[in-house]
C-alpha cells in the first residue's frame, strides 16, 4: 500500500498581513518620523526669528546691525543701505566707506565688477569673512586660511583703531599677503584675522574673519563697538552692501573680453559648497535616521513557524521529486549516503543495536553478521561503502539494501 504524508487542511493563509498587523509593525517607524518632523518644525520655528535681517543695518534682531548702524549715524555718518550691485558701485566714492557683508554670494563678474569699482574710488572696503576664492578676487595677493573660532582677543598690532578698541571678539578666516603694505591684527594660531591692506592710491581694504563683533547682541562686549565704529566710520559715509541672489547683475556675462575669455563660468565652487551647512547636516541626519532604521527593520522576526498545508501530497511525489533533484545535480554520493543511514537505521532496533551505535561499523557489522552468513567485509562495502561510481551503480546499491534489510527481517 502506497504510504501517504497525510496533511490536515487548514483553513487559507494570505501572504499579505492584515491591517492591524501593518499597523503594529510600522507604527514605531511613523511615531519616530514624527518626532523628527516636529522637532524640524520647532528648530526652524525658533531659529527663523535669528536669521531674519542678519547684518541688516535696519534689523534689531540678535544678529542684526542696526546698534552699529545707530551709533554711527550718532557720529555724523550716513549709512546708505543697498542690495545691487549697480547701486552699490555707483555709490563708492573717495569720502565713502564699502561694507560688504557677503562678499562669497558673488559672483566672478560681480566680485570682478566690484574689484574695479572700489579700485578707482580711492575709498575704503570693508570685507566681512571673505572665504579663499572671495580674497583671491576682490583682493589680489591676500590669501585666506581656513576659520578658527571667534574668541575675546588683544590686537596686538599698532593700527591705532585696534589699540584704541583693545579686546574685541574676532577669530573666523585668517588672512596672510604677499608683497602688500598690510597691518595684522587680532591673531589665531599666529595668524591675523583682521587685516588692513594698503594699496597705492587705490584706498585701503579692510579684511574681517568674522562679522560677528557687529551684530546686535555683541557689539556692547569688549570693545566691540569702538573697533566697528573706527573701522566704518572712518569717512563721512558709508554704504552697507547686503548682496542678494535677485541681484539682476549676477546673470549678466563678463562683457568686452575676447572670444576666448572668461565667460563668467570660471567659477571654482562646486555644487556642494553652494548648499547651505544647515542643509548638509539635514542630509546627514535623515541618512543616519534611514540607517537606523533600516537596522530595526533588518532584525529576525523569529524562528520559522511550520505551516500546515491545506492539501494531501503523496509520499511517493515527495520521493521522486527529491530523487530527481539529486539526479540533476548528480549528487549520487548524497543519495548513497541517504540510503544506507536510512537501511542502518532500520536494521539496528532489528538486530538489538542502540539507535546511538546504528551508525558504528565496529558495533553493527558483527551484529549483522552473526544474523546471517554474508561475510562481513561484503556488510562493510555495503553498508559503509564508497559511492556509486555510476547511475546503474546507484540502483544496484538501492536493490542490495533492501535485499539485506528483507534476509534481516525474516532470518
Amino acid at each position: 500500500m502506497t504510504a501517504v504524508a497525510t496533511v490536515t487542511a487548514a483553513s487559507p493563509t494570505s501572504a499579505s498581513p492584515s491591517p492591524r498587523q501593518v499597523w503594529s509593525r510600522t507604527r514605531g517607524l511613523l511615531f519616530a518620523l514624527l518626532l523628527l518632523v516636529a522637532a524640524g518644525i520647532v528648530l526652524a520655528t525658533a531659529r527663523s526669528g535669528d536669521q531674519h535681517g542678519r547684518l541688516d543695518p535696519r534689523s534689531a534682531d540678535q544678529h542684526g546691525s542696526r546698534a552699529v548702524a545707530e551709533l554711527l549715524k550718532d557720529r555724523g555718518v550716513s549709512v546708505r543701505v543697498t542690495t545691487t550691485l549697480d547701486d552699490t558701485t555707483a555709490a563708492t566714492g573717495p569720502d565713502t566707506t564699502l561694507l560688504v557683508t557677503a562678499p562669497n554670494l558673488l559672483t566672478p563678474h560681480q566680485q570682478d565688477e566690484l574689484r574695479a569699482a572700489t579700485t578707482d574710488s580711492a575709498g575704503r572696503t570693508v570685507l566681512l569673512a571673505a572665504d579663499p576664492l572671495s580674497v583671491d578676487a576682490l583682493v589680489p595677493g591676500v590669501h585666506a586660511s581656513s576659520p578658527g573660532p571667534v574668541a575675546a582677543r588683544a590686537p596686538q598690532c599698532s593700527l591705532p583703531a585696534a589699540r584704541t578698541a583693545g579686546d574685541a571678539d574676532t577669530g573666523g578666516f585668517r588672512y596672510t599677503a604677499d608683497g602688500l603694505d598690510t597691518i595684522g591684527c587680532y591673531p589665531s594660531g599666529s595668524l591675523p584675522t583682521v587685516l588692513l591692506v594698503q594699496e597705492k592710491g587705490a584706498g585701503d581694504t579692510v579684511l574681517l574673519g568674522s562679522p560677528e563683533l557687529l551684530y546686535n547682541n555683541r557689539v556692547a562686549s569688549h570693545g566691540n563697538a569702538s573697533l566697528a565704529l573706527q573701522l566704518l566710520g572712518s569717512r563721512p559715509h558709508l554704504v552697507w552692501y547686503l548682496p542678494s541672489l535677485a541681484d539682476p547683475s549676477a546673470a549678466r556675462n563678463d562683457e568686452g573680453g575676447d572670444d576666448g575669455g572668461d565667460d563668467g563660468s570660471g567659477d571654482d565652487r562646486s555644487f556642494v559648497d553652494l548648499i547651505p551647512s544647515g542643509w548638509l547636516w539635514g542630509t546627514l541626519q535623515l541618512a543616519v535616521a534611514a540607517l537606523l532604521a533600516a537596522i530595526w527593520r533588518a532584525r529576525r522576526l523569529g524562528p520559522l513557524v511550520t505551516e500546515r498545508l491545506p492539501v494531501a501530497i503523496r509520499a511517493s511525489e515527495s520521493t521522486e521529486g527529491r530523487a530527481r533533484l539529486y539526479r540533476k545535480a548528480n549528487a549520487r554520493d548524497r543519495a548513497a549516503s541517504s540510503l544506507r543511514s536510512a537501511t542502518r537505521t532500520r536494521l539496528a532496533p532489528l538486530i538489538g543495536v542502540s539507535p546511538r551505535d546504528a551508525h558504528s561499523p565496529s558495533v553493527l557489522l558483527p551484529a549483522v553478521s552473526a544474523r546471517l552468513s554474508t561475510a562481513e567485509g561484503d556488510l562493510d562495502t555495503l553498508l559503509f561503502g564508497p559511492e556509486p561510481a555510476d547511475d546503474a551503480a546507484l540502483v544496484r546499491l538501492a536493490d542490495q539494501l533492501d535485499t539485506l534489510e528483507r534476509e534481516v527481517r525474516t532470518s
